[in-house]
């Protein structure tokens, strides 16, 4: 790609929660998430309010070439104009942040529907809660016969 001072590039190894700074992500620890993804990313991107993205997938960063996470390109001007960011780190951590909480909210409701139990009809998903609880019962029963042991 030919240079074009307007855009941003912006990798998912950046935000990787398990790297540090030194290795290269670009973040604070309070703005990375784990395991970070293209798909994640733009999601990120676009809930945030940037509208001019463009996706490269399969391209590898130049400290990171055994693994292509792809990247985005982000509009300067886009964001400035969307978000109010003038920089790319104030654009990245803007992302982070709203990527981050994105992820908080997603373990906040498989929390919550885990907690409801399966649906009506959910046959599987009764069969395993089912199988759950008799664990449970041979675990307090062993328990039990482990107290009267003593």
């Amino acid at each position: 790609m030919d240079h074009n001072p307007d855009r941003i590039a912006v990798w998912p190894g950046y935000f990787d929660a398990k790297v540090s700074r030194r290795s290269g992500r670009r973040v604070p620890r309070d703005s990375s998430v784990l395991k970070p993804d293209l798909e994640g990313l733009f999601i990120a991107s676009r809930a945030l309010g940037l509208r001019k993205i463009k996706r490269e997938e399969k391209t590898s960063h130049p400290t990171r070439p055994h693994s292509k996470e792809g990247r985005l390109w982000v509009s300067k001007k886009g964001a400035a104009d969307s978000v109010g960011a003038s920089s790319k780190e104030e654009i990245l951590q803007l992302i982070g942040g709203q990527w981050r909480q994105m992820q908080k909210d997603l373990r906040a409701d498989e929390k919550e529907a885990e907690k409801r139990g399966p649906q009506t009809g959910d046959r599987r998903a009764r069969a395993q809660r089912k199988g759950g609880n008799k664990a449970r019962a041979v675990q307090a029963r062993a328990q039990r016969s482990q107290k009267r042991r003593r």
